[in-house]
Parts: C-alpha cells; sequence; structure tokens
C-alpha cells in the first residue's frame, strides 16, 4: 500500500467511506433488476485468520465456477458492475506482487479477496462493531436481504451463477449466514492450534507498524484480526493477557472454536477442514470437491504451512486446544465422509 498515490488514497477513503452507501444505491438502482436469481449453490470460506482460509478459497476459485469480489473491485466494493464500466483494471491482470502478510501468497488484480465485508460494516455495522472489540452479528432480515441482492450483483458482474466468499468475520455471524444460505456449503479450515497462534503472533507483530494510511484501510475493510487496528473477537467473556505472547493467541483460538463448534453442531452445511491435511491428501481434496461439485483437478495453491518453533506458553491451555482441535477433526471426519 506504499505505492499508493494520494490521489489513490482519497479515491480510497472516499469510495469506502462516505460515498459507499450511495454508490451501492446507484448501483442496485442500475443493476439489479438486470442479476440472475439467486441459485444458493455458493461458498463460504471463513475461520479464524492464518487458518489457511485464503489459499483455500483461491484454490476453490481457480475451478472458473464461481463468481467473487477480486482487487479489480478496489475501491468501489458495494457497486461492481458500475465500477466496472468505469474501471479498465478488470480487463487485465495487473502486476502480480506479495501480499503485505509475507506468506508467499502473491496477489493481481484478478485475484479474490475477503472485501464483502465492507457491506456488513456499512449496513450494520453498529451491531457487530465496538471499540474494543468485535460481538457476535445477527443481521436481521432487511440486512441479509441486501447483502442476497449484493450477491446477485457480483455474479452479474462476473457472469456466473454461484458465488465464493472467503471472510474471516463471518464467524461471527456464521448461524444466520448458514439459516439464510441453507443450500450453500460453509467451510471452515482449522490449524493446528499452536502452530496457529504462533501465526498470528507473528502476523501481530508485523502489522503493528503499520502505517497510518494502511491502518485506516484495514479498518475500512473490516480487518481487526491483529496488527495496530487488533479488536479480538468476542464470544462470552473477553479474551485478557498480553497480545504480544502466544497464550493470548491460543486462548483466542479455543474461545473462537467454541463458539463455531457450538453452531456447527446445529446446521448441516457448516464443515471444518483440516487445514495441514489437504496438501498431502488428495482424497480428502476430491472430497470436498465433491460436496462442492466442482472438479478436482492437482492443487496448484495450497501447500503444507510452515511449522515453526511455538517457544514458551502454557502447558495446561494447549493441552485444552489440543482436544477441542481433536474434536473439530473428528466433526470434520463426519461431514465429509
Amino acid at each position: 500500500m506504499s505505492d499508493y498515490s494520494a490521489l489513490d488514497r482519497l479515491l480510497h477513503g472516499m469510495a469506502l467511506g462516505p460515498l459507499a452507501e450511495m454508490m451501492h444505491d446507484i448501483e442496485r438502482g442500475r443493476f439489479l433488476k438486470k442479476a440472475p436469481a439467486d441459485s444458493g449453490k455458493h461458498v463460504f470460506v471463513t475461520g479464524l485468520a492464518r487458518a489457511g482460509t485464503t489459499i483455500l478459497m483461491r484454490e476453490i476459485h481457480a475451478t472458473g465456477a464461481f463468481g467473487s469480489l477480486t482487487y479489480a473491485d478496489m475501491p468501489f466494493v458495494l457497486a461492481p458492475n458500475s465500477w466496472a464500466k468505469l474501471s479498465k483494471r478488470g480487463q487485465k491482470t495487473g502486476k502480480r506482487a506479495e501480499r503485505a502478510h509475507g506468506d508467499g501468497i502473491e496477489v493481481d488484480f484478478q485475484s479474490p479477496e475477503a472485501l464483502d465485508e465492507v457491506y456488513w460494516r456499512v449496513f450494520d455495522g453498529k451491531s457487530y462493531l465496538h471499540a474494543g472489540h468485535l460481538a457476535p452479528h445477527r443481521p436481521d432480515a432487511e440486512v441479509m436481504a441486501g447483502y442476497r441482492d449484493l450477491v446477485r450483483l457480483i455474479l452479474l458482474k462476473t457472469g456466473k451463477t454461484r458465488y465464493l466468499c472467503k471472510n474471516n468475520n463471518n464467524i461471527l455471524r456464521l448461524g444466520p449466514l448458514a439459516r439464510a444460505f441453507p443450500g450453500a456449503d460453509i467451510l471452515v479450515p482449522v490449524r493446528d492450534p499452536l502452530q496457529h497462534a504462533r501465526s498470528l503472533l507473528d502476523q501481530h507483530k508485523r502489522f503493528l507498524t503499520a502505517d497510518a494510511f494502511t491502518q485506516r484501510y484495514m479498518t475500512w475493510l473490516g480487518h481487526h484480526e491483529f496488527g495496530a487496528t487488533h479488536r479480538p473477537f468476542r464470544f462470552g467473556a473477553p479474551v485478557t493477557g498480553d497480545p504480544m505472547g502466544i497464550d493470548y493467541w491460543l486462548a483466542l483460538w479455543i474461545a473462537a472454536h467454541q463458539a463455531m463448534l457450538a453452531v456447527e453442531e446445529t446446521l448441516s452445511n457448516i464443515r471444518f477442514i483440516p487445514s495441514e491435511a489437504i496438501s498431502g491428501d488428495p482424497v480428502l481434496w476430491r472430497m470436498i470437491a465433491r460436496r462442492l461439485e466442482i472438479q478436482a483437478g492437482p492443487l496448484k495453491e495450497i501447500r503444507a504451512p510452515r511449522v515453526t518453533d511455538i517457544g514458551p506458553h502454557d502447558a495446561g491451555m494447549a493441552a485444552k486446544a489440543r482436544a477441542l482441535h481433536a474434536r473439530l477433526m473428528d466433526r470434520s471426519r463426519l461431514k465429509l465422509a
């Protein structure tokens, strides 16, 4: 983001801020009647950040069966058809570069990304975005209907009938989303808790020194997972401790996955996916593909996550996390069989 010009920064600030709702209203007026009916057979990838959500979403998107928001839709993500007529980004790939996370994932204009959180922030942000945390989100029927319309507008722009979304904040609205889209598949990658906590800690440190524009950019997109703009998910009692220590992130992992498990056990279209296993188990990838009704070609991007030294941590908390992880894997096998 350091290469954004002053004009780019101004445009993003306006498009993702005061102009967002107005542009969406214009988009609806111009294009909603032309949008395809909702097939309902969509895929939502969600989970705690650093679980492998992005790489799984990209692998699914590469099949060509789905329409998604991409970097070409920035910054008018709530008006994809209107912006496509004004911008030339959608007509070209652009320069491919590693994203800010430093994790080897390269992106260009055509790369799908977690951008539809802007809708929830603009139209219902007061319900779940709080000064010090993000709370469970229960959008009402009107807000959910508006989101369905956005999905249809994205499908109109992409020429597809199925929508693919990756949004980590959807764990806050996991139940309402699953019930609103009963024909969709909601995939929740699950990573080894200690490795996952270490990855979150590393990213937190990496983004602590983000410049002012990057912080505003992350806030506009609703990304508060780590770094200078960190606001933890709060399911019940708040997670306490020092974010500069791994135990804080391990506690966050436990709280988030306990909450997701409680929802998953009551809804048939939510499935936990073992992140580490996909890269080395072609049978698992074929099982996922069969569930999604897509072709299970050779994996293009999914790879085994890097194993990092964890360092000192609370042994009791680690044991609790491992036990929960084992239970999540049992649920995964049950629903993918």
